[in-house]
């Protein structure tokens, strides 16, 4: 009787260290989202091509639509920025800011952007990254774009 009791004490501590881990209870840390122009890789090639970009302008267009109309008022277009989500007025300069690109985006001045209008920045923004002329663009090679001016050439083109 007591080989039997030892026996089951043994099995009652042993089983728990040879069982699976209980990985239903343990909580998985999700990856961290990409941010900037990487958000856009959807492939997960370290690189972002020009299906890609557009893909994903077009779909941040469409989120941006939120009244479905085809086209981003100015409200819209600046809808999701950080002055404007905790319902403050952006400062004047900022709301300055914030017109000049509107009415540089709308290029026929109607007042809204349209997804044409909204896709043909998208491009020049995807151009004016792409250093190397290579269709693909990642983040390295857009911060190192944006810190020359528009008219500087690239160390590609020198």
């Amino acid at each position: 009787m007591l080989k039997l009791v030892c026996l089951a004490t043994t099995l009652l501590f042993a089983v728990p260290a040879f069982a699976a881990p209980d990985t239903a209870s343990t909580p998985v840390k999700p990856a961290p989202a990409a941010r900037g122009v990487m958000r856009f890789d959807a492939n997960h090639d370290g690189a972002v091509d020009r299906d890609e970009w557009n893909a994903g302008q077009e779909a941040r267009f469409k989120q941006l639509d939120t009244n479905g109309d085809g086209k981003l008022s100015q409200e819209e277009l600046f809808a999701g920025s950080p002055a404007v989500r905790g319902n403050a007025t952006p400062a004047d300069r900022q709301a300055q800011r914030r017109a000049a690109y509107f009415r540089r985006l709308d290029r026929d001045n109607d007042g809204f952007v349209s997804k044409a209008e909204f896709m043909a920045q998208a491009n020049q923004n995807f151009a004016r990254c792409d250093l190397n002329k290579d269709e693909r663009i990642d983040a390295a090679e857009c911060r190192q774009a944006l810190r020359r001016t528009p008219s500087q050439p690239a160390k590609a083109d020198r």
